[in-house]
């Protein structure tokens, strides 16, 4: 019977190689990440570590935080009082699991994963996104991890199965410091609080009588306190029970009405506002660029980067670290792709922050005029399919390192030329990817398609010149001094 706590369940990577371990091992130095056969395990894992460390041994105080050093045989023991709720199988409590034995539907273990085939799905053959079948057993380490992940990321599943506490498919962001090894990135992430006793264990959602929400408007909100409660790492909005047969997992067992949680603000998520509402941030399918960062990596209005990173920033003194993201893009039940990216986290003040989110208005603007003279110079009419689209992805590529570039600019001081400086490398980007896209081959194009080829080149060159309605909207937000048009011109000549 598996045991999460006294148990070596966790595949990781050694400076030496693969090994498995306890979760007591992180601490130990040459542990350097999970290494779990998918990415959203990874994810998954690493919360549910921090998650531990939070119940077991967490920092009183920023002091503590600070002073506290790597103690594999301190963290042991620190875990070891809460190994009686960590059971995966078994008569009694089982992890993440409901608290009573349950009547419902029996689903092979492959439901599992967010990327599964549900049975509407497979009944339609409408698999061709999610799968099914892929998993028709499974070891009882891998079940585990499988289980965590969906409780922590369940998206919608039908009538009465609860999404997670964060919504279907939440965005994560964990701080990566720049010291090597698993345990300074856990560390890195785990908030302030007090060890969970062996007498309070009936915390943990499935130590006790589920909470159920048969009811409309039936919600379970976070207790009052100032302290993160322990439940907050471990949401359990499904209501499942893992089936055993010859020590693999066979299929699990579901009924609806799980916990459905309302008001609850977890540390490794950021957050935006809604009239009085905070909600939860949620992965877009693509690329994480810079022109996702604001509110997840830069300060933005109207939004709240993760407890986590503001954290560590005000405790280093913005010390360096990049910021890992991941999670599922969702569309209702449905997966849309996973991300998982790591961003440099720049220690900008207000000033700075603001030019940062300046420099990615103009770049949405030139995006959009290049989309625009792609889709003019090749004859199509959509502007968000084909070579146009294409373009504007190509575009926010092309001009990542670059918007990197001009923010360590502004943290070493020289940020008074890098509103010029980044139009230069929108502009030059812009020209690149367009004759690329549209100027090959113009030579055995009609008379009327070359020339709605070079108009569109010129009338994109005019536009990162500073002309026009999106031109204008470009120098505006770098607050650069709009061009003069030749009436102007003209006049001041005359004066």
């Amino acid at each position: 019977m598996l045991n999460l706590i006294t148990d070596a369940w966790i595949p990781v990577r050694r400076t030496g190689g693969p090994d498995v371990i306890r979760p007591d091992q992180i601490a130990e130095p040459d542990v350097l990440f999970p290494d779990w056969p998918r990415a959203d395990l990874n994810l998954a894992c690493l919360e549910l570590l921090i998650g531990l460390v939070y119940l077991a041994c967490p920092p009183q105080d920023a002091d503590d935080w600070t002073s506290r050093q790597p103690d594999q045989r301190a963290l042991r023991n620190a875990l070891a009082p809460l190994a009686p709720a960590f059971n995966l199988l078994g008569e009694g409590p089982r992890f993440l699991q409901d608290f009573d034995p349950i009547d419902g539907s029996l689903n092979p273990p492959d439901m599992l994963f967010i990327d599964s085939a549900g049975d509407s799905t497979a009944k339609k053959n409408a698999d061709l996104m999610v799968k099914r079948a892929r998993y028709p057993r499974l070891d009882p380490a891998l079940a585990a991890m499988a289980l965590y992940t969906l409780q922590a990321f369940a998206p919608s599943g039908g009538a009465g199965n609860r999404t997670s506490m964060r919504g279907g498919g939440p965005m994560v962001t964990l701080v990566r410091p720049e010291a090597a090894g698993l345990w300074p990135l856990i560390w890195a992430n785990v908030p302030d609080g007090v060890p969970l006793g062996a007498d309070e264990l009936d915390w943990l959602p499935w130590m006790r009588p589920t909470e159920t929400s048969e009811k409309k408007g039936q919600v379970t909100v976070p207790p009052e306190g100032d302290l993160l409660p322990p439940e907050v790492f471990f949401g359990q909005p499904r209501r499942l029970r893992l089936v055993e047969e010859g020590g693999q997992i066979t299929g699990v067992i579901q009924t609806p009405w799980g916990t459905n949680y309302e008001g609850w603000v977890h540390p490794l998520s950021p957050y935006y506002h809604v009239k009085n509402e905070v909600l939860p941030k949620h992965p877009k399918p693509g690329a994480f660029g810079y022109r996702n960062w604001r509110g997840i990596v830069l300060l933005n209005d109207g939004a709240d980067r993760a407890q986590c990173l503001e954290t560590f920033l005000n405790r280093t003194d913005s010390a360096p670290c990049r910021l890992l993201v991941g999670g599922w893009a969702m569309s209702n039940m449905s997966p849309l792709d996973f991300i998982w990216s790591e961003a440099p986290v720049f220690p900008l003040d207000p000033q700075g922050e603001d030019l940062a989110g300046r420099l990615v208005d103009a770049a949405e603007q030139a995006g959009y005029a290049l989309a625009s003279a792609v889709r003019q110079g090749r004859g199509e009419d959509d502007l968000t399919t084909g070579a146009g689209a294409r373009a504007r992805e190509m575009f926010f590529a092309a001009t990542q390192a670059p918007f990197e570039a001009r923010l360590r600019d502004v943290v070493n001081g020289q940020g008074d030329r890098v509103p010029e400086d980044w139009l230069k490398d929108l502009r030059g980007a812009a020209l690149r990817i367009f004759d690329a896209e549209v100027m090959p081959g113009l030579a055995d194009l009609s008379e009327t398609r070359r020339q709605a080829a070079v108009a569109a080149r010129k009338s994109l060159l005019s536009t990162l010149s500073g002309y026009g309605g999106v031109g204008v909207k470009v120098f505006k937000a770098l607050r650069m001094p709009p061009p003069k048009t030749k009436r102007k011109a003209k006049a001041e000549a005359r004066t």
